[in-house]
């Protein structure tokens, strides 16, 4: 069969959206505040983010359905926020954030709640609305709303795309073993590199270990469904057959329908949603769709040992029944339908609201070090980035902070961003925000990718490919040490070849996704910021391949604009190369123990139980095999019952009291709260 590729070279990024000049009319006076507001390039006419003082609170609760972002408001309640409201002909003023009641306490403590978007007449003057609206007393932020475009995520010319129809045509020949039997393994050198590739050209190498360890992991962990992956991207094949049994499911919800059956503020969200449209329909087979969603998570979570494709970092094994990771779908490109900041933030909050610890988001502003003929730069720093997007960094914030949880295997949320694909010394924002893990790109010798960003505001390295270094179209070097995964061609699952720093970035989020996999079997606690530190402290350095120069052909052409690069720049600036390998190892002798939890409840009332479960074999090693009872001090506070693995403890009335589970005869207390107005998390 012909061997025929996919491949491009794949970021998102932000482009402009040209704004009215007319004048506004002048307005009541209104108290000075020290707000100072920049109107960014590219922000949209007539519409705004505000932030309330928290004083505020009462009074926007007392609207009319002020809780439920979309319920059609023009007015605050507020009579000098109202006056400039006036003014600006405003049509529509809601929360950016739907009330999830499950986590609105949360959000509550988080002060998200007080982010109202504010739609106005288009024709007024961005700049002097933002200013005016700046000026008043009860405001505390303002940001203008922008839209998040794709770039360089079109097809790429009919010589090029093409689909990997017969994966054991591309399958190396060198006699190794492999512990799966995808036939796409072979091809993935991001995983398993044995030095053994036959897609160089005679100036190109391939260096035996540049890969992310899989061998050698996958011997000890594939993966674990407790972990879960939201991955903001375009939409996901969530039927595709190397995808379908590790994809995240919201049991509580039908797909697409038009009830809220968990109370989470997205109707028929059962995969994830989309933010692009608004609506919980994932869409895939779009004609500017590139399949770039399907192509991402299937380097995290394809399904290991099946047979059939590809595999992932963190697939599981299909054969052992054992399954991978989790992908929560949070489409932020549909088609001709692109994003603003406002979905980007409402799917970033929906990933930490709904079990996500990992969020995937190969995309971001460009860098402020671009070349500036031929693109717009972007934030230069994190003080710039923060002032221009407060709404973006505060919706970061909360993904790290309330992501997991204090008893489950971390405490906190990762964020893995792609650097950006400009060649530029410096990273592109949000990835370099320093509460993220930024991803450069690697060739299969270890060389920067010839696109790759590098400098400040990255973190490590991992593999990317590089097709101006090794491919040439129509010719055995093909593929052009591309990265082989999942694939989405004309509404249909397939399999091919992408390259980027886009394709790098799922790479370390399959890592750190194997690494809390690991965690959770072992029955290990971590925060945030210990696993970021091990992640980190067990990267290879790579600096040591930055030697002499490397040839380049750009556009992936072989006589055409043929470039040298001089590897000596870059040393320093890449970042270590992840290693699940020595993570894993690592996560043997760190951490903490996990302890049972304390529960919150509201005492059970007529018909009403209120009652909470949690799946003791969670919380010790081997938990499955084990028996457990439990006996409460105070049943007149509460009461507990043993499933098998489950205890269910149910709120009798208010007060406090306190349980012990006993387990391989050792007695472990926890303490139960029931009161009033405990909201749905319990222990979380």
């Amino acid at each position: 069969m012909k061997k025929i590729f996919l491949y491009t070279l794949l970021l998102a990024a932000f482009f402009a959206v040209s704004c009215s000049d007319n004048e506004m009319a002048d307005a009541v006076a209104t108290p000075s505040t020290d707000n100072v507001v920049t109107v960014p390039d590219g922000a949209i006419a007539g519409e705004v983010f505000v932030k309330f003082a928290p004083e505020m609170t009462e009074i926007l609760d007392n609207l009319p359905v002020s809780r439920a972002a979309g319920a059609l408001k023009t007015r605050s309640g507020i009579p000098s926020t109202d006056e400039v409201l006036d003014i600006l002909n405003a049509y529509k003023f809601e929360r950016v954030f739907p009330v999830d009641s499950n986590t609105e306490d949360v959000a509550r403590e988080a002060n998200m709640h007080l982010w109202y978007q504010v739609s106005f007449d288009k024709g007024v003057d961005l700049k002097a609305a933002v200013e005016r609206i700046s000026k008043l007393g009860e405001v505390s932020k303002v940001q203008c709303n922008r839209k998040i475009y794709r770039l360089g995520s079109r097809k790429a010319t009919d010589a090029t795309a093409r689909l990997v129809k017969d994966l054991s045509s591309i399958a190396s020949s060198s006699g190794y073993s492999y512990k799966f039997n995808d036939p796409g393994l072979p091809s993935q050198w991001g995983y398993i590199n044995h030095g053994n590739f036959n897609f160089t050209q005679p100036w190109a190498g391939v260096v035996a270990g540049c890969d992310v360890g899989c061998e050698e992991a996958w011997e000890k962990c594939t993966g674990d469904p407790s972990i879960i992956v939201a991955v903001l991207d375009e939409g996901v094949m969530w039927e595709h057959e190397d995808l379908k049994d590790n994809i995240w499911v919201n049991e509580a919800e039908t797909y697409y329908s038009d009830v809220d059956a968990d109370g989470n503020g997205y109707k028929g969200d059962r995969y994830g949603y989309n933010f692009a449209t608004d609506r919980a329909y994932i869409s895939t087979t779009g004609s500017y769709g590139t399949g770039h969603g399907t192509h991402v998570a299937g380097t995290i979570a394809a399904v290991n040992n099946n047979g059939i494709g590809v595999c992932g970092i963190a697939g599981g094994d299909a054969a052992a029944g054992q399954p991978g990771v989790k992908i929560m779908i949070c489409q932020l490109f549909d088609d001709e339908y692109q994003s603003t900041l406002a979905n980007e933030a409402r799917a970033i909050k929906y990933a930490a609201d709904n079990g996500a610890v990992v969020l995937q988001c190969s995309w971001g502003y460009l860098s402020s070090e671009v070349n500036q003929s031929q693109y717009t730069p972007g934030p230069a720093t994190e003080k710039e980035w923060a002032a221009l997007y407060p709404l973006e960094k505060e919706t970061l914030d909360y993904f790290i902070a309330n992501a997991g949880s204090p008893n489950g295997t971390i405490d906190g949320g990762i964020v893995v961003y792609a650097s950006g694909n400009e060649f530029a010394p410096a990273a592109s924002f949000p990835g370099a925000y320093s509460k993220c893990i930024c991803v450069t790109a690697v060739a299969a010798d270890f060389t920067p990718a010839s696109y790759s960003n590098y400098g400040p505001g990255n973190d490590v390295a991992a593999p990317g490919g590089d097709g101006d270094y090794y491919g040439a179209p129509n010719s055995e070097y093909e593929n052009g040490g591309m990265i082989l995964s999942t694939l989405v061609e004309e509404g249909k699952q397939s399999y091919g070849f992408y390259e980027g720093t886009s394709m790098a970035c799922p790479h370390v989020s399959g890592v750190v996704a194997l690494g809390l996999s690991y965690a959770a079997q072992l029955r290990r606690h971590f925060t945030r910021e210990e696993f970021v530190e091990l992640l980190m402290e067990t990267s290879s350095e790579i600096d040591s391949y930055f030697t002499g120069s490397k040839k380049v052909c750009y556009n992936h052409t072989v006589n055409h604009l043929q470039s040298t690069i001089d590897l000596a720049k870059y040393r320093g600036k890449m970042g270590k190369m992840v290693n699940v390998a020595a993570l894993l190892n690592a996560i043997e002798g760190a951490g903490h123990e996990m302890r049972i939890p304390d529960f919150y409840l509201a005492p059970a009332k007529g018909n009403v139980d209120k009652s909470q479960t949690i799946d003791l074999a969670r919380y010790f090693v081997d938990g499955e095999q084990k028996s457990y009872a439990c006996t409460v001090a105070d049943t007149s506070i509460a009461t507990a019952e043993i499933n098998g693995t489950r205890l269910t403890v149910t709120g009798v009335a208010v007060g406090i009291t306190t349980a012990v589970v006993t387990v391989d005869g050792i007695e472990h207390t926890i303490v139960i709260t029931v009161r009033n107005n405990a909201n749905n998390n319990g222990w979380m």
